[in-house]
């Protein structure tokens, strides 16, 4: 993709891999380095950062995915359905979804005491330093929300096991090269 953009207005963006939040001010030069699950990663005068959907306008890019998504029911199981909204968060540095990346160890679903379904996910990350897994969490939660029949959401970050390039499903390997 790697476009070249002049930013059109003051941008939210978290700094890649610490996590910083950051303001990227208008007329700063970016490239669009990524464009996966809703956010751009872009490539700045101090290194990458990501910007979220909701300031595409500010890339001058429309949109690909509503900002406010509204719930929607799921295809099969509602596990099947959290697995398939797992598939669309990326770790913004790595074009591979968190799925196919093995980040995802677990994913259940459970009725909670107060009647509500929750889905439960644990997740980890390729490096444990990496400052962006509260993000890539968070980001992960609000998808599974976005499912009919799911009241909660819970993504905890975990490191037992340590995660290694062996995890990496067929289809993650083949969109990086490794096969």
């Amino acid at each position: 993709m790697h476009q070249e953009i002049i930013l059109k207005r003051d941008c939210d963006a978290i700094q890649i891999p610490s996590g910083t939040t950051l303001v990227l001010p208008a007329g700063t030069q970016v490239i669009v380095t990524q464009s996966l699950g809703g956010t751009f990663t872009v490539a700045t005068p101090g290194g990458l950062a990501r910007i979220d959907q909701k300031d595409t306008d500010a890339l001058g890019i429309e949109p690909t995915v509503e900002t406010t998504p509204a719930k929607t029911a799921p295809e099969g199981t509602l596990e099947e359905a959290v697995w398939n909204q797992l598939k669309t968060v990326f770790d913004p540095e790595i074009p591979v979804n968190v799925v196919d990346l093995g980040l995802i160890y677990d994913c259940s679903i459970v009725t909670t005491e107060n009647d509500q379904t929750k889905a439960e996910v644990k997740m980890t990350l390729t490096a444990p330093g990496c400052g962006m897994g509260p993000t890539i969490a968070a980001d992960a939660r609000s998808k599974i929300l976005t499912i009919e029949g799911i009241d909660e959401a819970e993504v905890e970050l975990v490191w037992d096991p340590a995660w290694s390039q062996n995890m990496i499903s067929e289809a993650g390997r083949m969109k990086l090269g490794m096969v």
